[in-house]
């Protein structure tokens, strides 16, 4: 028993030396270089890994972008801190701080810095991987395992497919996008340059849509035939699906980032920069403008339209059109304030 417990022992320090190893480091005027703030204190420590204030250890850098996380700072064992330049907080012996003016941004720099290298590819087309003859593949390109190209497939430059993709026929895909396992990506889709799609992503399915049959014994199905239209630096995330158009496109514009497990109904069309968070869904021939924010587990009804810059909280309910810079919530959505005052108006209700 004893010897056991050596032994895994023994195999831990050795994964987490090895993980040490493995990761990148840097050094203290190399993370200032890197998030160009300003430098209060010292600090000799080689870094080598980003860590939240709690569980730091000597060697982490720790970000303090909220005044809350600066009272874990004085027990932290954390050699650097990245701290927002407006919480008033010392470093401390042998430790520093870096203040910058936004330090979820700075975060997001250190992230980068220290990002692993992505997994290997021992040959860039692989042979399982099927090709039609008549796809075209840019430079630098490299396809995974069992992952199949169907045809007139146009795929940019150094675009990464990951094994177990399928791109069916007619699709095109901008350079420098990387498509993860499990993703399929239907016929006639259009995809811009610089995306992410993570793990099975499903676009360009046919969309949901039934009639009564004129007997009524059962349901018509109504075909989709359009296609979906993806713009620039748009990520989505794992096991989210965007169901192509009826008849013309469903479209997602530039800088549009989609969480995980989020439906796209079809025909919906999403402007630039619009966010939506997990479970969240669109209906069919839903408009959003620019800059539109969608929380977690919101429905939105078909037809209606959120103009830009409008927020609709988590687990929202939007069954009508949404002024441009609002914020809704709850079910059925309306104004943020007016919502609140009826959740106020209702506990006192309860009191009574």
């Amino acid at each position: 028993m004893g010897n056991s417990y050596q032994k895994n022992v023994q195999y831990s320090q050795k994964r987490i030396h090895l993980k040490i190893i493995i990761m990148k480091s840097f050094s203290l005027k190399e993370i200032l270089a890197i998030v160009n703030g300003e430098l209060i204190g010292n600090c000799k420590d080689l870094i080598f890994a980003p860590e939240q204030i709690e569980n730091a250890v000597k060697g982490n850098v720790t970000f303090i972008g909220n005044s809350k996380y600066a009272r874990f700072w004085e027990k932290s064992k954390a050699s650097i801190a990245i701290v927002y330049d407006g919480i008033k907080v010392l470093p401390g012996e042998g430790k520093a701080f870096i203040k910058v003016k936004n330090a979820d941004l700075a975060m997001a720099l250190i992230l980068d810095a220290f990002e692993p290298e992505p997994p290997y590819f021992e040959a860039d087309i692989h042979p399982t991987s099927v090709i039609d003859k008549t796809a075209k593949l840019g430079n630098g390109c490299k396809i995974g395992a069992n992952s199949y190209i169907g045809k007139n497939v146009i795929i940019g430059e150094n675009v990464i497919i990951y094994p177990n993709v399928s791109v069916f026929d007619d699709t095109i895909i901008g350079n420098e996008t990387v498509i993860w396992s499990g993703t399929v990506i239907r016929e006639r889709s259009k995809i811009g340059s610089h995306c992410i799609f993570h793990s099975n992503v499903s676009i360009g399915a046919d969309g949901f849509g039934y009639r009564p049959s004129n007997d009524g014994r059962g349901l018509v199905k109504i075909k989709h035939i359009g296609n979906v239209v993806i713009g620039n630096a748009v990520e989505v995330g794992a096991n989210s699906c965007i169901d192509r158009g009826k008849f013309s496109s469903t479209v997602l514009g530039d800088g549009c980032k989609i969480d995980n497990l989020v439906q796209i109904g079809h025909n919906s069309v999403l402007g630039r920069c619009c966010i939506m968070a997990g479970n969240s869904g669109l209906a069919g021939s839903v408009t959003l403008g620019d800059g539109v924010i969608i929380g977690g587990s919101a429905s939105i009804k078909d037809h209606v339209t959120i103009h830009s810059g409008a927020k609709v909280g988590a687990g929202s309910g939007v069954i009508t059109d949404v002024e441009a810079g609002k914020t809704v919530l709850g079910y059925p959505a309306c104004d943020s304030r007016e919502k609140m005052k009826q959740w106020v108006a209702l506990r006192k209700l309860g009191r009574n």
